[in-house]
This record gives C-alpha cells, structure tokens and sequence, in this order.
C-alpha cells in the first residue's frame, strides 16, 4: 500500500529530458512523489526511460525542462556543493556492481562512508573502530558477515551485488536509487536481493526507488509501480489486491513495425515476500 501519512521525500513535475538536439525525447511530462518508506518499483521496456529517470534524481542528468526535488533540495538548481551534500543521503545502487574485486568484502562497505571522513583510507584497519562495526552488521544484514575478509572478486555475482547494497547501507542514506539491480542475476537471487531491499524500507524507513525488468518481481516486492512507455508515465498504482495484471502488461505493449501491438516483458518468479 501507499504510505499516505508519510512526507513526501521526492517529487518530479513535468519532468522532460532531449537527446541529440531534441530528436531523442527520452522522458516526457513526468510527474510523480514518492512519500518516505516506500518501496517503488519504476518498470518498462528497455529504452523507456527508466535509468534516465533515476539519474535525474542525485543530479547525474540535467533536465531539459520540469522540476526534481529530492529532500527538499532543488536537484535543477543546486550548486555543486550542495549536490555533493544530497548525495550523502541518497545512495546508488547499479546493475553492474560497482565494486573493486581486489579489496575484501569489509573494505569495499567501508568506502561507503567516505562521505564523512576527511582523507582517504587504505585498508579497513585505517577507519575508526565503530565504522568497522557497523560495516560488519551491514554486512551481516545481507546475509555475507562470514565472508566479511573475503576478497570480493571471489564472490557469486548476487553475492557481489549484495555486498554493494551493504555499501549503499553503510552511507545511511534516507533514500536508495537501484537502477535494475537484478537484471544479471537468477530467480532465486533475484528475490533475495529483493528482500534485503524491501527491509531497508520497513526496518530502516529508507525509501527506494527501483527500476525492473521482470513484471512478477516487482509485484511481489514493490508497495507502489510506476510504468514508464516511451517516456511517459502510462501506470502509477499501488500494489495491492485491486491491482489489475492486464492493466500492467499494458505497460509493455508498443506498436510492432506493421502497425499492431506487440508485449514485450520478462516474467521470472522469485521467492514469495517475506512478511515484514
């Protein structure tokens, strides 16, 4: 369901954003809020705009019109500084990991709380003693603080991926952006990785926001779906017994090149949620 009692923590109004001179629209008239707590699942065929959107929201893209407040910071009009600022409070997490295999996995946590030291740090030995604490309960929480000295490298991919999002966690953000965090993984993982997201929102109170590919995973893990075709807002609705599965796959119809609708999605069937 909707968090209607909560403040909204994001809102994005007309957002719209060209390519190449503007004969690439890649998003059109977007608007939405996210209100603190939700999980929000952003599905859509690949091109839709999805990671585009989400770029937008810590600053990484420029609008080519409309507004973007994250926080209460105008993310259009922020000075460098206090972008840097925001982004200590809004964490990332990608498709490809973003990790340095060489590093053990406390290390490779323990670089996501940089943001509040003064210097760099090498080694996990050179951060305060509570940081490493609490880069090991990070860890623990995705379900890897036995391999807290591991070089990462050597870790499955939804491993690494998780390790990533222990990363994210050690920044204490209030607010995750995941741009399909799952795309390579299996099932399985898949829905672990799920899981670990959907508990930052209802044991941390963390909003996320999440782009997907696979229509069953985000209805099983997501409070809320925003659908994204061609750069549009076509679905926005929660995610609850009135949810109409028809509705949704609507999301992925587009015009095949004789003229009539085609579906296009990916349905993979994850682990049941978890009860919160």
């Amino acid at each position: 369901m909707i968090q209607t009692d909560r403040p909204d923590v994001v809102h994005v109004r007309g957002l719209r954003k060209e390519f190449d001179g503007g004969r690439v629209v890649a998003l059109d008239d977007v608007t939405f809020s996210v209100p603190e707590g939700q999980l929000l699942v952003i599905i859509g065929l690949s091109g839709s705009g999805k990671s585009t959107l989400l770029r937008h929201l810590n600053g990484l893209h420029e609008p080519t019109a409309g507004s973007v407040e994250v926080l209460g910071t105008d993310v259009v009009a922020a000075s460098g500084k206090e972008l840097r600022h925001l982004r200590r409070d809004v964490g990332f997490v990608f498709q490809q990991f973003n990790i340095v295999g060489r590093l053990s996995c406390i290390e490779n946590v323990l670089t996501g709380a940089l943001g509040a030291l003064n210097g760099p740090r090498f080694g996990a030995r050179m951060y305060p003693k509570e940081m490493r604490r609490r880069a090991i309960e990070q860890l623990a929480r995705v379900g890897l603080a036995d391999r807290a000295w591991q070089r990462t490298d050597t870790l499955s991919g939804g491993q690494q991926q998780r390790v990533a999002i222990a990363r994210t966690l050690m920044q204490r953000p209030r607010i995750v952006l995941a741009d399909e965090p799952v795309a390579s993984l299996d099932p399985e993982i898949s829905g672990q990785v799920m899981d670990v997201l959907f508990r930052c929102c209802v044991e941390d109170n963390i909003t996320v926001l999440c782009s997907l590919h696979q229509v069953d995973l985000a209805v099983d893990w997501a409070h809320r779906l925003l659908g994204l075709r061609d750069g549009r807002v076509v679905l926005d609705s929660p995610v609850d017994g009135s949810i109409d599965h028809a509705r949704i796959m609507e999301v992925y119809q587009r015009l095949d090149p004789t003229g009539a609708k085609a579906d296009e999605y990916i349905m993979d069937r994850p682990p049941a949620r978890m009860s919160a």
